[in-house]
């Protein structure tokens, strides 16, 4: 982390001696700014043990009325936050939940879920992010 921290106060250095000398409201206008970190969501890892041996992060995009079938991910923890339009996410025995634009869902591994756009209108996307305890196994089983 301490190298990350370094290389963006370089990038910070650097983009301050880049500004323009003469343009005093330029260089305030650019000093004020910062950047701002949300944090949308923060859980332990559910029923893994904490072990992550690998994360793979996607871009899903459903077209209005499309679905993602019924499926599980073995020894996958997985993250789902809605980047445009809603989804609905339903987790096997527990339910339907909508998730709009900005909100995030955490499904435990090993659980038989889905996620579907009801819109008929509006498209949406959502970044998945699966945080995999056994990369030996596949990452999704289609459930039959």
């Amino acid at each position: 982390m301490e190298i990350i921290r370094r290389e963006c106060l370089w990038l910070f250095g650097l983009a301050a001696a880049a500004s323009p000398i003469g343009s005093r409201t330029h260089s305030a206008a650019y000093a004020q700014a910062e950047p701002q970190l949300t944090q949308i969501l923060r859980r332990d890892l559910v029923g893994q043990d904490h072990t992550v041996q690998e994360t793979v992060a996607s871009i899903a995009e459903f077209p209005t009325g499309s679905a993602a079938p019924w499926h599980m991910h073995p020894s996958a923890q997985e993250l789902l936050q809605v980047i445009e339009g809603a989804l609905a996410v339903e987790v096997e025995g527990q339910g339907k939940a909508l998730i709009e634009a900005g909100e995030a869902v955490i499904i435990p591994a090993d659980l038989v879920h889905l996620a579907r756009n009801e819109s008929t209108t509006a498209a949406g996307k959502a970044l998945v992010v699966h945080s995999r305890a056994a990369k030996d196994k596949p990452l999704t089983i289609m459930r039959t």
